[in-house]
């Protein structure tokens, strides 16, 4: 378990033309609902989308690394050649939408778990332009919160602890390697004494 999480990074340039097929997304979005949920309510709904002809269509509406500034995003032939859009179906809502978006975490890391196991990599996108949803025929209780891209990943991630603890932006280095610093495990702990 510990090598598969730590093995699930955010990979942001895949082999484009590898395509995934409509049932291992399928399978994907399976291990989604199964995660927990607020009052069981189970709001979430997903669209598949793994035509390379959409996913054209989709990537101009999408933000990809708010830390690299000088990227645009991937280039043709590494980009995503599947997404999963996540939809928040509002008449299935139980309590406050907040307890929806921490089901969505779970689903999604979920999704992201099973497809790092198919050796497939991905990205929650949630930075996308609001004209996305203008390709689609959405009926108003649905709309659409996140954007899981995949691919084969085409890019090496490498966890590394932080060398300062408040600086948290993840990189790249000359050779186009990832870093992603993660603080230390004794700085995530909290000691107390009850009262």
């Amino acid at each position: 378990m510990q090598e598969i999480i730590a093995r699930t990074r955010t990979f942001r340039r895949f082999v484009e033309k590898e395509a995934i097929n409509t049932a291992t997304l399928h399978e994907l979005i399976d291990l989604a609902r199964l995660g927990g949920s607020a009052r069981n309510g189970q709001p979430w709904q997903y669209m598949i989308v793994n035509s390379p002809k959409y996913c054209e269509r989709i990537f101009p509406y999408l933000g990809w690394a708010g830390y690299l500034t000088d990227w645009k995003g991937p280039i043709e032939g590494e980009r995503p050649s599947a997404y999963i859009l996540c939809l928040l179906n509002k008449n299935r809502l139980k309590g406050p939408e907040s307890e929806a978006q921490f089901d969505l975490g779970v689903a999604s890391q979920n999704l992201l778990l099973g497809a790092m196991e198919k050796r497939i990599g991905g990205c929650r996108i949630g930075a996308f332009n609001a004209q996305l949803t203008s390709l689609f025929k959405l009926p108003e209780h649905l709309r659409l919160s996140l954007v899981i891209a995949l691919g084969k990943p085409r890019e090496t991630v490498i966890i590394e602890e932080c060398k300062d603890e408040d600086d948290v932006r993840y990189w790249r280095d000359e050779h186009g390697v990832h870093h992603v610093p993660k603080r230390s495990l004794k700085s995530c702990l909290v000691e107390m004494e009850l009262r």
